[in-house]
């Protein structure tokens, strides 16, 4: 039996798609994507897609006793293709089922193939209950199956009076569509379509799509070349060059650009480049930016010219002669989807009339109450018609965000002059043509939790569309850009003969989410001609040179195999590095001159290149290879020998270094002659050894490279003294210390040498460095670092440190140089110092979070830490960044003691007063509260007192009297102490004590959100108490005046939905237990705007939302 049935309503939300793989025991690490958001790479399609069904007919299924289960082997689009199923589950108490490549293990590699499918159990007694689920997929070698690993319970399968086996028979049904894929790496986006791509950074495809857009408005690109810059902006920290870099790159690069430089003048860092967020709140985000930096330049008003519409928001009463109208502007329309066939039923929907009657009275200013009607009509709509269709909206039903993936059809012109102007309000400029066409579709494929976006667009407006997908920029037809973007459900046909031919339909998860129209009587004026003479000269030649360095390093990129660099230290390098930028070893390679030298060429000649850029001549080059040691010091190790020589510079570079053959690294020795001239290297034996020489002055605090000179293995420090004298200018028999810097890694290592022992004896050789200095005459302790080794342990571990007030944790306040192996009371003892603080133990620090770029939550505890290197480590960051505060107490003090902030509000007056409260950690609520007590105005003396915890407009708690203080933490959560009204002191037997929190709607990022505001309170409800008796009290608590309170609504909330109440309705009905409720649980809400007035304090609660909002900050 074959049957076609139409997936069950609601499914999808708890289906999961897994690739499968035969589970190792114990748990698995799986792959899983919710099948709404499941997003296949984006095919091209071909006009047919071949589609059939496969039926499998599986007998005496409940006695299989085999783990998995291949079905034959069926052909879709010249494929072969087979189901899986696990007869007893996966690992999983449900029938597991999946599509699979049948002849994966023998195709060539790097294959893939896309599908769309459905796989079904069908019900042989009620066809209409088959179970069937739908998902697309890209296959491939590491994922060649794909389905459903929980497809249906085993229970239902194998209970007989469900009808899913029928005489122990099981009919197992695939639905299959196979789509080509274009190679997405060969694709010459281009040579293509003339047009390039935007990098995707992680998640930063809703950009790329919104992007396009803006760039293919010819205007907006003008205007946007037209900001004035300048040769000295870095594009990183300057939102309009880093626009015109972009825009400049898309018009005339060769390849796909990147997007980094942009959000970097975002003030973005990687983690926000790997959140998607939304393309409207970007779009609006990114054009107040531009229109605010656009402000007192040539292209002022450009973004109001553009985008800006108007419209009349108007309360008009039925009965009486008022109306209430209130002007405003906006850039960009929202427009249901849920029930709107297409745009024009979303217009219509949107100038719709509301009438305000009954206990939705209007209330109009010298009338009282009044019926009236509500509505918007249109003052002027913009020359480019930005429209965001609503697929997103919240279901309070199910109490969760959805998508809308409806069918919405959205024309190819647009006519907003339909009817006779319907929606035109009466003061509109009539003589205007509202006749918009078609620009570009942004689209988003997936589900509510995640997906892809990417764009249709028609640059110039002709029949040829293209779409915009990150880096690849295709050619499409009319159809796909808008009938295959409307969403529904796609019906697709069967070709192959040999099987059942219904037709069966997929949902489709990718559809139009953004709308762009330009008007036609303003396009030749918006799509404009852009050239060069557009764009500033310093832009032109930055962004020409940056393509021909480009160019360059991609030209040396794809030569680098003929080429070998060849980087040549000589002393002038060591002389101009040591004690500036470096003090350890000899030198930075990637600061010396570097030759780029192809491979084949003879050393010799090597050496004549060097002859001309050094003017040595040839026969005075000696050079030597250095090596790097097992102490990880890296120093010139052995001269080149005349046979190393006599080679090739390639065959020379794999002599020296086989681990590493990119560069060949060498020291160039020059013996100097008379009047500094160069002279023929000295002949090196066996018992020379090559030392180099650096010079510590204790008084300056001074290191540098002086020379070197050949020594005798066998010969003594004592017989060269003179000669060292003389490479600084000593006096022949100047006392000097000589040390040997060995290694400076993981910790230094520098000792004195022995004058009377044998270099030898002192295990010198070739490339060892001598440190110096005169023998003190005054004593050490006049010197900061004395001698070589203390001052060479403070270069390695100094570092300087960023202190920053905890009240102003953005802003540097002060430096200082410290080391990293300061203890924590040298630490504290330098910022006391350095702040005037008399007594260090007063000072508190805390590490910096290198993530979140703000304070750790805690403070660093007394003595926490040994060293300060411990203070700056964040994971495995390092930071130089500490936050500091002055405290009123000793630390040590002040940790035996527990602080918490309270906010007192009064009982008869409207402030509220924060006051700190600094107890022992082992007090009770109640010490704090009698605390309070002597700090506080009381209504009376003899006034209760309550300490509760409120977060985000909630309460959440009623401490006890007895609870310790200890592990409360005032750090998210506001704690409110008050006094308790005398009617919560008498409840009568039936009175309930409730929750009651104000609230309103708000849509943000398409999605409705219930948000509490203001402080919530506790109401006593008397039994058969009706909600209009209940406002009586409210009113009069709240002192809110008639005017504002008529426009108050009331709602019942029980675990997150709500239900409206009406004046007649019994409160105390809807809360059946006398206690007081959790926060989450029940509370009363009252709906009115949010006119409170901001506390002048500010409590310490962190924003916990599910997706951080678009911010731009700079």
């Amino acid at each position: 039996m074959t049957l076609v049935t139409p997936p069950p309503l609601d499914q999808e939300d708890d289906e999961i798609l897994v690739p499968h793989s035969d589970p190792p025991d114990g748990p698995q690490s799986m792959e899983v994507a919710p099948a709404e958001a499941a997003t296949a790479v984006d095919a091209q399609a071909v006009d047919d897609p071949p589609s059939a069904r496969f039926t499998w007919t599986i007998e005496n299924f409940s006695r299989l006793n085999t783990k998995k289960l291949y079905s034959e082997v069926f052909l879709v689009g010249g494929f072969k293709w087979r189901i899986l199923i696990f007869p007893k589950g996966n690992n999983v108490d449900h029938l597991s089922m999946y599509l699979d490549v049948a002849d994966s293990a023998t195709l060539p590699y790097g294959w893939s193939r896309y599908a769309q499918f459905s796989l079904s159990i069908v019900n042989q007694i009620h066809g209409r209950y088959s179970i069937r689920k739908e998902t697309q997929h890209q296959f491939n070698s590491r994922e060649s199956d794909w389905g459903f690993t929980s497809f249906m319970s085993l229970s239902d399968l194998y209970e007989p009076s469900r009808g899913f086996l029928v005489n122990d028979t099981c009919v197992v049904e695939a639905d299959v569509t196979v789509r080509r894929v274009i190679d997405y790496w060969s694709h010459d986006s281009k040579k293509e379509t003339g047009y390039v791509g935007l990098k995707n950074q992680g998640a930063t495809c809703y950009m790329n799509s919104l992007l396009q857009t803006l760039y293919h408005i010819p205007y907006f690109r003008k205007a946007v070349y037209h900001m004035p810059t300048t040769e000295n902006d870095m594009p990183s920290g300057s939102i309009p060059l880093a626009l015109q870099s972009l825009f400049y790159k898309l018009q005339y690069s060769d390849t796909s650009v990147a997007t980094k430089e942009l959000t970097k003048s975002f003030g973005w860092d990687t983690y926000d480049s790997f959140l998607q967020h939304d393309v409207q709140e970007l779009n609006r985000v990114l054009c107040e930016k531009l229109e605010d930096k656009m402000k007192g330049t040539v292209v002022e008003g450009t973004i109001q010219q553009l985008f800006e519409g108007h419209h009349m928001n108007y309360i008009e009463c039925i009965n009486v002669d008022y109306k209430s109208m209130r002007k405003e502007s906006f850039y960009d329309l929202q427009l249901d989807v849920k029930g709107c066939k297409d745009v024009y039923a979303s217009f219509d929907k949107y100038v719709e009339v509301e009438r305000l009657e009954g206990d939705n009275k209007y209330h109009a200013e010298q009338y009282g109450l009044q019926d009236a009607r509500k509505g918007v009509l249109f003052i002027d709509f913009p020359p480019v018609l930005q429209l965001q269709l609503k697929r997103f909206e919240y279901d309070f039903m199910r109490d969760t965000m959805v998508k809308i993936n409806d069918r919405y059809e959205f024309p190819l012109q647009l006519d907003l002059d339909r009817e006779n102007g319907k929606y035109l309000s009466p003061e509109a400029d009539r003589s205007v043509c509202n006749l918009y066409t078609l620009h570009s579709v942004l689209v988003h494929s997936g589900g509510v939790h995640g997906g892809h976006y990417y764009a249709y667009i028609r640059p110039t407006l002709s029949d040829q569309w293209f779409k915009f997908d990150d880096e690849r920029v295709t050619k499409e037809d009319m159809k796909r850009a808008l009938e295959e973007q409307y969403g529904g459900e796609e019906e697709l046909p069967q070709t192959n003969p040999g099987f059942n031919n219904s037709p069966f339909k997929f949902t489709k998860y990718s559809n139009a989410y953004m709308l762009v129209y330009i008007r036609e009587s303003d396009k030749d004026k918006i799509v404009c001609n852009v050239d060069e003479k557009d764009i500033a000269e310093h832009l032109r030649i930055r962004l020409k040179k940056e393509q021909e360095e480009k160019e360059q390093k991609r030209k040396e990129k794809a030569e680098a195999h003929l080429y070998t660099i060849i980087k040549v230290a000589r002393d002038e390098d060591l002389v101009e590095q040591i004690g500036r930028d470096i003090y350890f070893d000899l030198v930075d390679h990637d600061k010396v001159r570097s030759f780029r030298i192809q491979k084949q060429t003879p050393f010799n000649l090597f050496k004549e290149e060097v002859a001309k850029v050094f003017g040595i001549p040839v026969q005075y080059q000696r050079f030597w290879l250095w090596a790097k040691r097992q102490n990880h010091t890296y120093r010139p190790n052995r001269p080149l020998n005349p046979q190393e020589e006599a080679q090739s510079v390639g065959q020379l570079r794999e002599v020296s270094n086989k681990a590493n053959n990119a560069e060949l690294k060498l020291f160039l020795e020059v013996e100097p002659g008379q009047d500094l001239q160069p002279m023929p290297p000295p002949d090196k034996t066996k018992e020379d050894i090559l030392l180099f020489f650096k010079l510590y002055d204790p008084l300056k605090e001074e290191f540098r490279y002086v020379g070197r000179m050949f020594v005798k293995g066998n010969g003594k420090p004592m017989e060269v003294l003179t000669k060292i004298n003389e490479l600084v200018g000593f006096a022949p028999d100047e006392e000097i210390e000589l040390y040997e810097e060995i290694k400076f890694e993981p910790s230094v290592m520098c000792e004195p040498v022995d004058k009377r022992g044998t270099f030898r004896s002192s295990q010198l050789e070739d490339g060892d460095i001598i440190c110096f200095q005169k023998s003190s005459k005054v004593r050490s302790e006049q010197y900061r670092y004395p001698d070589v080794p203390s001052f060479l342990e403070y270069v390695r571990n100094r570092q300087v440190i960023h202190f920053r007030s905890l009240e102003k944790p953005k802003e540097d306040e002060f430096c200082l140089e410290l080391s990293k192996l300061h203890t924590y009371d040298d630490v504290v003892k330098r910022v006391a110092q350095h702040l005037g603080v008399d007594d260090p133990l007063k000072i508190r620090l805390t590490s910096h979070n290198c993530y979140s770029q703000q304070p750790k939550p805690q403070p660093i505890k007394y003595r926490g830490v040994e060293h300060l290197s411990l203070m700056l480590v964040h994971y495995n960051q390092t930071s130089d960044i500490l936050y500091y505060e002055v405290l009123d107490i000793p630390l040590p003090e002040l940790q035996g003691l527990k602080t918490l902030k309270v906010a007192f509000h009064h009982a008869t007056k409207d402030e509220v007063v924060i006051h700190t409260i600094r107890l022992p950690k082992q007090s009770t609520i109640g010490d704090v509260l009698n605390d309070l007590r002597t700090k506080v105005e009381l209504s009376h003396p003899n006034a209760e007192l309550r300490l509760v915890e409120v977060f985000y407009h909630k309460i959440y708690k009623i401490f006890p009297l007895q609870e310790k203080i200890e592990n409360i933490n005032d750090q998210y959560w506001t704690l409110r102490a008050e006094e308790i009204p005398e009617e919560e002191k008498n409840l009568g037997p039936h009175d309930r004590l409730i929750h009651v929190y104000h609230f309103t709607k708000e849509t943000a990022q398409n999605q409705v959100q219930i948000q509490n505001f203001g402080e919530p309170f506790f109401l006593v409800i008397r039994e058969g108490e009706t909600l209009a008796e209940v406002k009586v009290r409210i009113q009069k608590r709240l002192q809110v005046t008639d005017e504002e309170f008529v426009k108050w609504k009331f709602a019942f909330f029980s675990l997150g939905r709500h239900e409206y109440l009406q004046d007649s309705n019994i409160v105390s009905a809807r809360f059946q237990r006398r206690d007081v409720y959790g926060a989450w649980e029940q509370y009363l809400g009252l709906e009115h705007s949010d006119n409170t007035p901001k506390r002048s304090h500010v409590t310490n609660q962190n924003r916990h939302t599910l997706e951080k909002p678009v911010k731009i900050y700079n």
